[in-house]
């Protein structure tokens, strides 16, 4: 045992003279220098300069709240249904089963001049037997309906109040992806909420959304349930959208929410004081968005656009000279890029209004002035259907008062029942239909899960009855 602790210290011993002999004769040293060096602190100025082509805009949204949260007010719907049990009535009398049931809806709306006048959406005050406004200092109106326009989700109220504060239209079509704006309304009823954010998105087309507008605002601004028919506002106050529906797989606010653009909107409020219902114009042309494909076929070096794949005889575009496989590129100063930047743009035009019309052809750029006409033909797709209004003449000739006659036919079904071009539709749900653009109004407030009565005129003027469900 003694032997082996021996060798154990002797080894050591020996290592460790190695060690320092290499240390000191052999290894050179090495010196590391640590520097410090103080640098003065970096000045920037406080100040800058705003040059003609910068894009920087204030985020102060002091102002614009200021001037829109007194113009924005709560819209209260109540709607009445009474509901009678027949078997309670077989017992115990009638009038026994009888119950009245009501239903409260919430939603905003925006006052847009002194006198009383408000916009909100057509679905916050739809069905309403009474609509109730509170204004942002609490005070209680009664309000009358004076039109609304399914089509679009747009509503026009009165209530009997002078000197209110409002909000004015700016020009929908001016604003800019990523420009700053406020969402103001009255989410959950809370009362007089705004929110921030930036345009996402313009000319949004939302299929499925259950109205026809396709030209939406896409923001980023939290709107919530409540919120519908409230102010899109850019940082002056000025109303630039009606906040109208939200993307959403659990029925509130995830990330984006659509407005319906003020130009769309100013334009069917005018339109009902004026008219009491909106006047649609079209351009006549149809087609679709320009495709890579589509400039393929064309050779053209053109990469967005309208490309038109027909033109109606007789319309504003083939008076002015509009033909098949021209691509439409801008109207009025408006940019076209797609299918939804021309029919939001025609959306708040009427007929007999004149537009300039930027086109390509065969490579070329040329303009042209088109005269609108009155939407007399519309393809109601859920139908299966092409349908075009009749004149005064042929209806006095059929010996009826109202009605849109079919020219075309899609739906299979219908073609098998043997429905056929040249039938005439009179009443959708038992109302009367007098135009295409009254018939997509009426189906375009149809519910989840309801079905639609058609009665139709066929060829030998009997009437025949079809349900779509």
């Amino acid at each position: 045992m003694k032997k082996i602790l021996s060798i154990v210290l002797f080894s050591a011993l020996g290592g460790a003279l190695t060690l320092g002999t290499y240390k000191l004769f052999i290894e050179k040293p090495q010196m590391v220098i640590e520097k410090s060096i103080e640098e003065g602190p970096v000045t920037v100025a406080a100040n800058y300069t705003r040059s003609m082509g910068d894009a920087i805009e204030e985020t102060d949204f002091t102002v614009a709240a200021e001037k829109t949260l007194n113009a924005v007010v709560h819209v209260k719907n109540t709607s009445y249904k009474t509901v009678r049990d027949p078997f309670a009535e077989f017992f115990y009398g009638q009038g026994s089963g009888t119950k009245q049931y009501s239903q409260v809806g919430t939603g905003s709306g925006v006052i847009f001049s002194s006198d009383g006048y408000i916009i909100t959406n057509n679905h916050v005050v739809k069905d309403a037997t009474e609509i109730e406004v509170t204004l942002n200092n609490k005070k209680v109106y009664k309000a009358e309906l004076i039109g609304s326009d399914a089509t679009n989700d747009i509503a026009l109220l009165k209530i009997k109040e002078n000197n209110l504060p409002y909000i004015t239209f700016a020009n929908s079509d001016a604003v800019k992806v990523g420009e700053w704006v406020l969402a103001v309304g009255n989410p959950y009823n809370l009362t007089s909420t705004v929110t921030a954010g930036i345009i996402s998105a313009k000319g949004r087309d939302l299929h499925g959304n259950g109205v026809v507008t396709d030209s939406f605002i896409q923001t980023d601004a939290a709107v919530n349930p409540g919120n519908s028919g409230g102010a899109l506002v850019n940082t002056r106050g000025e109303l630039i959208g009606i906040n109208t529906a939200i993307s959403s797989r659990t029925g509130s606010f995830i990330g984006y929410s659509f407005a319906v653009p003020s130009n769309i909107a100013k334009k069917v409020i005018e339109d009902l004081m004026e008219f009491g219902n909106v006047q649609k114009a079209v351009l006549g042309v149809k087609g679709g968005e320009l495709n890579g494909k589509v400039a393929e076929n064309l050779d053209i070096d053109v990469s967005e656009g309208f490309y038109i794949s027909s033109v109606i005889d007789g319309s504003g575009a083939a008076k002015a000279g509009l033909e098949k496989d021209d691509i439409i590129i801008n109207v009025d100063g408006v940019k076209i890029t797609s299918f939804a930047d021309l029919t939001g743009f025609l959306n708040t035009k009427r007929p007999n209004d004149s537009i300039e019309v930027t086109f390509i052809r065969n490579g070329e750029e040329n303009k042209t002035n088109v005269v609108l006409s009155k939407n007399e033909i519309s393809k109601v797709s859920s139908l299966g259907l092409e349908l075009k209004n009749i004149e005064a003449e042929e209806l006095k000739k059929l010996n009826i008062d109202n009605g849109v006659k079919v020219v075309d036919i899609t739906n299979e079904e219908l073609l098998y029942y043997g429905v056929k071009s040249g039938y005439i539709i009179t009443a959708i749900n038992g109302e009367k239909v007098y135009s295409v653009d009254n018939l997509n109004s009426i189906i375009s407030t149809k519910t989840s899960g309801q079905v639609l009565r058609i009665e139709m005129l066929n060829l030998e003027g009997e009437t025949e009855r079809y349900i779509f469900k």
